[in-house]
C-alpha cells in the first residue's frame, strides 16, 4: 500500500492525470456532438430491407446505429487506458533506475516483489476505474441521445477493466528489460498488433479464410486484452438477432466475437505468467 499511494503521488507530480484529463473531456465533447448530429440524419424508428425476394433481411436502424457508436466509444475508451496504463508504468523499473530513484526503495524490508506488486496494483486500480468511468458516460451519453441501452452494460465494463489491466502488467513487465522510451513505443505496438488482429479476425470472417482466422485467434489469446475488447463488443448486443446482429457483428476496430469459458481461467494465468516472468527477470537486474 505504501508504495502504491508512492505511485500515485509520483503520478501527481508529474502530471499525468491532467493530461489524460484533457484528453478524455475533449474526447466525450466529440463524441457527444458526433452521436447527436449523427443521430439527427436517420429515421430512428425505421428498417432498412437488404436483398431481394427470399434473401431480404431487415435492419434495425436504431439499433445497428447506437450500437456501432458506442462500439467505436469503447474502442477509444480501451485507448484513452492505453495511454493512462503507459503514463503510469513505462519508467517503473529501467526508467527509475536510470535516476537512481529504485535502488534505495528495493532493499529491506520493502524488496523487489513488493515493488512490483505495489506499483501494478496502483497503475491497474486507476485504469480500471478510469476505463470504467469513461465507459459509463459514453453510455450515458449514447442512452441521452438515441434512447438505446445495450444488451449487457456491466460485463462488458469489467472485461474493460481487466483488459486495460492486462496492458497494465505487460507495460510494467516492459519497464524492466527496455528503456522508459523504448517500452512506451513497445507497448502502443503491441496494442496496434491487438487491434491489426481483430481487423484480420473480420477479413477471415468475410473471406472465410481459415488461414486468417486462425492467425487473429492465435493473436489475440497471445494478447488477451483483444480478445476481451472483442468479448465486450459482443455482449453489448448479446441478445440482438437476424442481419442487425450479423452487420453488428463486423464491429469496430475489431470484430465482436464471444470469448467462451476459458477466456476468465487462461487471462488468470496470463497474468500468474507475467508475474512470475517479471519478478524472475527483475531479480537478476543488476540496478
Amino acid at each position: 500500500m505504501i508504495v502504491a499511494g508512492y505511485a500515485m503521488r509520483e503520478s501527481v507530480r508529474r502530471r499525468v492525470f491532467p493530461v489524460v484529463l484533457v484528453l478524455t473531456v475533449a474526447f466525450l465533447g466529440l463524441y457527444g456532438f458526433g452521436v447527436y448530429k449523427a443521430y439527427e440524419s436517420i429515421d430512428p424508428n425505421a428498417t432498412e430491407s437488404i436483398g431481394n425476394g427470399a434473401e431480404n433481411a431487415l435492419v434495425d436502424t436504431q439499433v445497428l446505429f447506437s450500437a456501432t457508436l458506442f462500439g467505436l466509444s469503447i474502442f477509444a475508451v480501451l485507448f484513452l487506458g492505453t495511454v493512462l496504463a503507459i503514463f503510469l508504468t513505462h519508467a517503473v523499473v529501467r526508467g527509475d533506475a536510470e535516476r537512481g530513484l529504485l535502488q534505495p526503495l528495493v532493499v529491506r524490508p520493502v524488496g523487489r516483489a513488493a515493488l512490483l506488486a505495489g506499483r501494478f496494483g496502483a497503475a491497474a486500480v486507476v485504469c480500471a476505474i478510469y476505463v470504467i468511468l469513461v465507459y459509463t458516460v459514453s453510455l450515458l451519453i449514447t442512452h441521452w441521445v438515441t434512447g438505446w441501452w445495450p444488451d449487457q452494460i456491466f460485463l462488458p465494463a469489467i472485461e474493460l477493466a481487466v483488459a486495460i489491466a492486462v496492458i497494465v502488467a505487460i507495460s510494467l513487465f516492459g519497464s524492466i528489460v527496455l528503456s522508459a522510451i523504448a517500452n512506451g513505443i513497445a507497448i502502443f505496438m503491441v496494442f496496434g498488433a491487438g487491434l491489426v488482429a481483430g481487423l484480420l479476425g473480420q477479413i477471415g470472417e468475410a473471406l472465410n479464410s481459415d488461414s486468417l482466422n486462425t492467425i487473429a485467434n492465435v493473436a489475440s489469446w497471445a494478447l488477451p486484452f483483444e480478445a476481451l475488447y472483442q468479448d465486450a463488443l459482443n455482449r453489448i448486443t448479446a441478445d440482438t438477432a437476424g442481419f442487425t446482429k450479423v452487420a453488428l457483428s463486423l464491429g469496430p476496430f475489431g470484430g465482436a466475437q464471444p470469448a467462451g469459458a476459458w477466456l476468465y481461467p487462461y487471462v488468470v494465468g496470463y497474468f500468474a505468467v507475467l508475474a512470475a516472468g517479471g519478478l524472475w527477470a527483475f531479480n537478476r537486474k543488476d540496478l
